[in-house]
């Protein structure tokens, strides 16, 4: 029996649908890059790129190419935001990476590129049935997870948003895929997101009247 062949064969049953270990393993370091995530611990960036590598398996077992694409990303990201909070400019006081409110400008940027990324990746799902036969969920998650990452890599408080609506497609869609791992994990990640977008929150507004009593 070869690994992946391992990864793939069922752990336990859960709501009448069968766990298998890549959708149970991956999700949970998923959970441990999140929560890390939060801490601003660099350390997520490593463990996001081992559960995209895991969850490939998950996926391909369940014919959602869309999700495949989508842990292919989140390798290549982890990887870019790795390197960025490696760099020292970025880091706060404590050790952390600093953190902020993007900019409108960013904010727009962000909106843009989901909105036309989903739909050009939807429009490429529509024409290529094979890739994915649910299209535009799957879609909308390809992207959310990129502008999630990026604006993660990038320090900024709306990443969390960007998981949180991310989320609210992922758990029907992965218990609808028979991944029922998925989608009771993301009701954890759920948790997570609320509890890290208001320790961003409140990270920076406390760095900012720092920021204007160095630059005044």
């Amino acid at each position: 029996m070869n690994a992946l062949t391992w990864l793939n064969g069922e752990a336990f049953t859960l709501f009448d649908q069968r766990v298998i270990r890549s959708d149970m393993i991956g999700n949970l370091l998923g959970l441990a890059a999140l929560a890390l995530g939060w801490r601003r611990s660099i350390w997520t960036w490593p463990v996001q790129l081992v559960s995209g590598l895991v969850l490939i398996g998950a996926y391909a077992s369940a014919h959602l190419s869309g999700g495949v694409g989508k842990q292919l990303l989140v390798i290549v990201v982890a990887l870019w935001g790795w390197r960025q909070w490696v760099g020292g400019e970025r880091t706060a006081r404590d050790g952390g990476i600093a953190v902020r409110f993007a900019t409108w400008r960013e904010r727009g940027l962000l909106l843009g590129g989901a909105a036309v990324g989903t739909l050009a990746v939807g429009g490429l799902f529509t024409a290529f049935p094979e890739l994915s036969w649910n299209p535009w969920p799957d879609a909308y998650i390809f992207v959310g997870t990129l502008v999630a990452m990026v604006a993660q890599a990038r320090g900024l408080v709306e990443f969390w948003f960007a998981w949180l609506l991310v989320d609210l497609v992922g758990v029907p869609l992965a218990f609808n895929s028979g991944l029922a791992f998925s989608g009771l994990v993301y009701v954890f990640y759920l948790a997570l997101v609320l509890w890290g977008a208001y320790d961003w929150w409140q990270r920076s507004r406390a760095a900012r009247p720092a920021l204007e009593g160095a630059l005044s």
